[in-house]
């Protein structure tokens, strides 16, 4: 019953967070913001699973009393208690370890983060942007309901409605690691409303989601960045198109160009340009990290490959399907309107499940 694998992982964790509690509380800590601030996330993430430790083990040690009661006991309503005990404990432990064993698969560190979120228009023509824009708003509403905020850095409108590019920020709690899913080519079928002859047409909008990086995860050389100021384009009333708010930053190393205009202030557009920057540089090396483990995992999304097709949104069968997991669901109005927390935790299932086997547990 007692499953030892577990808790020698769980020993070696409980040491390690007791550590980290020591080097949280050291003066010489404290005074290194970087090192206190990655020092306590690391803490924090460990809690959960120290406190199922401590549930695991008081568990164990009420089902050995009980086992031990039954073999000493001589009374017989207490044999009848302990065996009873012993059948609820029974029941509960293998819970309890599979729990236990989702909490010990190593996360992707950047789960807890913001995001940035990228859609762009892809084969379709019009009817692509028109799409893009149906993506923007089926994200929006998701955010709406799980309580994130979305920003818009920066967006190019399409020539009948919706964006050619939309790039926003969306912050919250663990929003990339639920966002991460949608990263991939989202594929369409519909009648456009620009086809006059009633046929279905397929069309391609691309969705890219990115961790949001912090001051601590990247040394950003100012002097390495040219900035430029220019008027903004687009709605926004006429201090929006006759002052110098927008802001493009070039990263001169890389080559790397990010740009904000959404905001009529150029120091705001500047902040959130900064942002975008810090976080596009940040993933060149976390990129590396995707493309290392996508080779192993056959339904892990958040990989560096961009251009797989993840999704098909079916509009005569009012249809979704996910390709990555064959999951399919014909509630597409529903679906566009910002219900899709049902196919993203089959995703987590999927890769939950991939991790498990990894893990060998």
């Amino acid at each position: 019953m007692e499953n030892n694998t577990i808790l020698t992982k769980l020993e070696g964790l409980t040491e390690k967070y007791e550590e980290l509690s020591r080097q949280i509380s050291d003066p010489a800590t404290m005074s290194d913001m970087k090192r206190y601030v990655t020092l306590n996330k690391e803490y924090k993430e460990l809690e959960p699973i120290v406190a199922a430790c401590a549930n695991y083990k008081k568990i164990l040690h009420d089902w050995r009393s009980a086992k031990e009661m039954l073999a000493t006991e001589k009374d017989e309503e207490m044999r009848e208690m302990a065996k009873q005990e012993i059948e609820q404990l029974e029941a509960k432990i293998p819970a309890i370890e599979d729990e236990i064993k989702l909490l010990l698969i190593p996360v992707d560190p950047q789960d807890g983060k913001n995001a940035i979120l990228e859609i762009r228009a892809g084969t379709g023509g019009d009817e692509a942007s028109i799409f893009a824009g149906d993506l923007f708003r089926m994200y929006a509403k998701f955010a709406e309901k799980k309580g994130w905020k979305i920003t818009i850095n920066t967006s190019s409108e399409g020539t009948v409605g919706g964006f050619k590019e939309i790039i926003c920020a969306v912050k919250g709690v663990g929003v990339y690691g639920v966002l991460k899913y949608e990263s991939g080519v989202h594929r369409v079928q519909r009648v456009p409303q620009t086809e006059t002859q009633g046929r279905v047409h397929t069309s391609a909008a691309s969705v890219a989601v990115l961790p949001e990086a912090d001051e601590f995860d990247v040394e950003l050389n100012m002097n390495d960045v040219r900035k430029d100021t220019f008027c903004s384009s687009g709605p926004g009333g006429q201090s929006v198109n006759t002052t110098y708010s927008a802001i493009r930053l070039t990263h001169i190393p890389s080559g790397i160009v990010v740009q904000c205009q959404d905001e009529k202030s150029q120091i705001k557009n500047f902040d959130k340009a900064l942002v975008e920057l810090r976080t596009r540089l940040y993933n060149l090396e976390y990129e590396k990290y995707l493309n290392e483990i996508s080779s192993k995992r056959k339904t892990m999304v958040s990989t560096g490959d961009r251009s797989a097709k993840i999704r098909t949104y079916n509009y005569p069968q009012s249809r979704v399907t996910d390709h990555r997991i064959n999951y399919t669901m014909y509630n597409l109005p529903v679906f566009m309107d910002g219900d899709i927390q049902e196919v993203i935790d089959q995703l987590q299932v999927a890769e939950n499940s991939e991790r498990l086997k990894e893990s060998g547990m």
